[in-house]
């Protein structure tokens, strides 16, 4: 039975898990970014494109239908555990008889080696698929909390020693295969689900009826965003695309750490839920208001302290990261709107709609983009922004007849937190006029900004700030309760 108090408290483990397993890559990134340089950055990413493409496909849209599908059994996990890995060996064996081509299209001789090394997460992806997929479906958050930060423990000093060896991107290499052969490993050992020796057509051809839409969106939407690292640096260089990336990297994590926390536990919830349209749009709504009462005040007050931050985090010769940093801000803050919208469609078994709104948006996107390529990648940057403006309308029109959820309610719902976070960033950005180190700067700024950002939200009675001490008190109660009960059954 999904409750409330259990949604909130995977919640909290989800938060939990990607806060704690990103704040260590986030530290872990910015330490190999002050021994490597731009131009290296540059070349993982390049090779990230082809692999998070091929990650894309292992899946093939399975995850999300074993998710959704209420009934699903050990022949559906089975089926699609053998099914992924199948698809990773054929990715593979393409990617590697290919990198000399890629290599060679990009002038980046070391391409090759390092896209067939790096390449191997694939393998790891189809391995921890189902187990990712379970611990969805059960909301058992607290499992991939200890499997995600073992990992990443164990995988951060490892690229540290690394670079600071000076093994150049090879650091980064072995930090990310590391981190999923560990993630893969505690999954295998906290998650008593074994592939049994059974394998259907008809389960695999019934779960793609449902999975292939979301498929090819999601291969769409990938293929979009990798499609502007791969411009850059063909048309410019490595060098611009390690900035043009580092830039997007900060709020795209801060952005997933939450908003993926949120989503990730929304989409089970949603589907349990699935015969109950009233109760349908108010967990939507209810994600959407959240979401932006929290991602709101963060990438309006990361783009405010963006200066003081490069500074001090990467040093002065990561600079030019400063502008690519502020107006990702901008386009990733629309980012729980999108998701939330799209995950009550995912919910619905609508992923013809899905699919639909995957074409529109990636053709409307590559239009802006193929626009603003001739006015260089700061512009193709400020595309990326018109891109997501578009996107909301577009995510949002299905479920104004599928929710009763209207564009006027979604843009009442998210105008209170938008403005006392544009008030917030405001009052901040006044103190990069004081001549301070930018430490103290730093600091300074991140406490003034929490301080007004908590203050109004209490001045003016803001629902959403009620709603989450309130939620957060009954965790809290009911864990103690808990612990009472436990305790006297002893």
């Amino acid at each position: 039975m999904v409750t409330k108090s259990k949604v909130i408290s995977s919640l909290i483990w989800r938060i939990l898990e990607r806060i704690g397993t990103q704040s260590i890559q986030f530290i872990v990134v910015i330490v190999l970014a002050r021994f490597l340089g731009p131009d290296q950055f540059g070349l993982i990413v390049l090779v990230m494109v082809f692999v998070v493409v091929g990650r894309v496909l292992v899946q093939s849209g399975f995850n999300t239908a074993i998710i959704q599908k209420k009934d699903a059994d050990i022949i559906d996990f089975s089926s699609v555990f053998y099914f992924n890995i199948f698809i990773a060996t054929l990715l593979y064996i393409f990617l590697y008889t290919t990198a000399p081509l890629i290599a060679t299209f990009f002038d980046q001789k070391d391409f090759i080696i390092v896209l067939r090394v790096l390449s191997l997460i694939l393998f790891f992806g189809a391995l921890n698929s189902i187990q990712i997929a379970i611990i969805a479906r059960n909301l058992q958050f607290k499992k991939l909390f200890v499997s995600s930060l073992g990992a990443i423990i164990i995988s951060g000093p490892v690229g540290i020693v690394m670079a600071y060896l000076n093994f150049g991107v090879w650091a980064i290499v072995v930090q990310q295969l590391s981190n999923q052969f560990v993630l893969t490993l505690i999954l295998w050992i906290v998650l008593k689900w074994r592939p049994q020796l059974v394998f259907s057509f008809e389960r695999i051809k019934n779960l793609f009826s449902f999975g292939w839409k979301l498929l090819v969106s999601d291969l769409l939407d990938t293929l979009y965003i990798n499609l502007q690292s791969l411009i850059v640096g063909k048309l410019f260089s490595p060098t611009t695309l390690g900035f043009y990336n580092r830039g997007e990297q900060f709020p795209n994590l801060l952005v997933n750490n939450i908003n993926g926390s949120i989503q990730s536990v929304m989409l089970p919830t949603l589907s349990f839920f699935q015969e109950d349209r009233k109760r349908l749009k108010d967990i939507v709504r209810r994600s959407i208001v959240t979401g932006t009462f929290i991602i709101f005040p963060v990438m309006i007050g990361l783009a405010v302290i963006a200066d003081p931050l490069i500074e001090i985090l990467l040093t002065n010769k990561w600079s030019k990261v400063v502008p690519y940093l502020q107006i990702f801000c901008a386009a990733y803050a629309l980012l729980p709107i999108h998701t939330a919208n799209l995950q009550a469609i995912n919910a619905l078994g609508r992923s013809d709609v899905f699919l639909k709104l995957g074409i529109i948006k990636t053709i409307v996107s590559c239009i802006i983009l193929i626009i603003c390529i001739p006015f260089g990648a700061h512009v193709m940057a400020l595309g990326v922004i018109l891109s997501s403006v578009i996107s909301f309308f577009i995510n949002a029109s299905p479920n104004v007849k599928l929710l009763n959820y209207s564009i006027q309610e979604q843009c009442k719902d998210i105008i209170p937190s938008l403005i006392l976070s544009l008030i917030m960033g405001g009052i901040v950005y006044t103190i990069h006029w004081a001549s301070l180190n930018p430490i103290i700067m730093l600091l300074v700024q991140i406490t003034i900004g929490i301080i007004i950002y908590v203050g109004l939200s209490i001045i003016f009675k803001v629902e959403c700030f009620s709603y989450l001490i309130k939620s957060l008190k009954e965790v809290l109660a009911n864990k103690k309760t808990k612990l009472i009960i436990e305790k006297e059954a002893n």
